[in-house]
């Protein structure tokens, strides 16, 4: 828009050689700056003029030489920047856009994303067999920094992630244990055969086991050691083998299932957490295992992760003996060390406790650690307790669970408590009416 005396009062426009027109003006630092792109008509520079002074008015401007920065070295400085980032999130975010993010769109300027690009990106991952899920997480990922650059940065005048359902993950129900199931588990964790998988000088594997204390070998003859290690597996499950047992991991199975705690919270747990004569335990902390292996103690997952939560009288039993054996005296002595007394680590867990032969052998295949607080989850929900006195004892972050230290939020979790033990005791009592599960193992009283 021109003045009355013929010069225009914002920006200008030239005429290039070309015979387009091209405008300029300044930003909101005075500094002077060129439009990316040209016109065939001088009245279509002049609106491109006027669009972009009231974009500063109403503090809706991009700037285009911002635009210009890559996608990876903005995301990067992005994950490095966020606030309040729990660390494995940190490392999860940074292996996202290392995976699946900066080889496909990394080397793109922010400014120039567009929509069917990012659908383009996302089907490109899809189709080279990465899954549903993992897909979500990294375009969730994208999102989020891309709404940075646009809410806070200004660079973008609208996020591109604009593709509908993609950020949403179809995850298949875990699996949610009974009573007996989790008993049978815990009785089962730490448990493996004593032998041996050698190779034959024929190419095949063969066994060495111990039998009354004494190794025999197997005459049979197995082409893979995987049919081998199930053979062995298939022994112990028979009682044709000995077995070592490390019960440590007994307790451990009990209390993450029937007092709902996260991994990271059960493993931080130290000897003044437990009290077995009010049967409560205290989360005030929680480990973190970051992907390179680091340990790290902060608290846990969220605010309305500190709780005190009860724990059913029918487990009290199997946690005294174990801190008899395992733990050592003082009130920050870990409950649930590791073999050489450090915290138990998340990574070699599963080959320490042989939970993946455990959990088959409760017809649970591919259960994970955390279905143990899933079931937990499920127990405390069928005592018939409300929303928020549920969300305290499970510890979830929300608006109506800020009163979880509270003397009436610590009745009704002992509500739970007590009808969580009901179950437990009248599951126990059915087994042992039932002439068929003879075999079925319940806790030590």
């Amino acid at each position: 828009m021109a003045n009355r005396d013929g010069h225009r009062r914002f920006g200008n426009v030239r005429r290039r050689e070309s015979g387009r027109y091209q405008i300029r003006y300044p930003g909101p630092d005075g500094r002077m700056r060129t439009g990316p792109e040209t016109y065939e008509r001088k009245s279509d520079a002049d609106k491109a003029l006027v669009l972009i002074e009231a974009q500063m008015a109403s503090g809706e401007w991009t700037d285009p030489e911002r635009g210009k920065v890559k996608l990876s070295d903005y995301a990067a400085v992005w994950i490095t920047q966020r606030p309040k980032l729990r660390p494995r999130t940190v490392d999860l975010y940074r292996w996202l856009l290392s995976k699946h993010i900066a080889p496909y769109l990394g080397g793109v300027p922010i400014g120039k994303l567009s929509t069917a690009m990012i659908r383009e990106w996302r089907a490109n991952l899809l189709g080279n067999g990465v899954s549903v899920s993992m897909a979500a997480k990294a375009y969730r990922l994208l999102r989020a920094v891309l709404m940075t650059a646009v809410e806070e940065d200004k660079i973008l005048p609208r996020n591109p992630c604009r593709i509908h359902g993609a950020g949403d993950e179809d995850a298949a129900a875990r699996p949610v244990l009974t009573v007996a199931q989790v008993f049978a588990l815990a009785e089962r964790v730490g448990r493996r055969p004593v032998g041996n998988i050698r190779k034959t000088p024929a190419g095949g594997y063969q066994l060495r086991f111990r039998r009354y204390g004494e190794m025999r070998t197997s005459p049979e003859i197995y082409a893979k050691r995987s049919e081998a290690e199930r053979a062995l597996w298939k022994m112990a499950d028979d009682e044709r083998t000995d077995c070592n047992h490390d019960r440590r991991y007994l307790a451990l199975v009990l209390l993450a299932t029937f007092a709902s705690l996260r991994w990271g919270e059960v493993t931080a747990l130290r000897h003044a957490d437990l009290d077995l004569a009010a049967a409560t335990v205290r989360v005030r902390v929680a480990f973190v295992e970051r992907s390179t292996g680091e340990i790290l103690l902060g608290p846990p997952k969220s605010r309305a992760g500190r709780r005190v939560v009860g724990i059913p009288q029918a487990i009290i039993p199997v946690l005294r003996e174990h801190l008899s054996i395992f733990v050592k005296d003082g009130p920050g002595a870990l409950v649930f060390p590791g073999v050489m007394g450090g915290p138990l680590r998340r990574g070699n867990f599963n080959k320490m406790s042989a939970w993946p032969y455990a959990v088959k052998s409760i017809d649970a295949e591919g259960l994970h650690f955390h279905d143990l607080r899933h079931t937990g989850n499920h127990f405390a929900a069928s005592s018939g307790a409300g929303l928020r006195d549920l969300m305290a004892r499970m510890g979830h972050d929300s608006e109506r669970a800020a009163m979880i230290y509270q003397h009436e939020a610590r009745g009704a979790d002992r509500a739970i408590t007590d009808a969580i033990d009901t179950h437990v005791q009248a599951e126990q009592a059915n087994d042992d009416d039932d002439d068929g599960s003879a075999g079925l193992l319940a806790p030590v009283g």
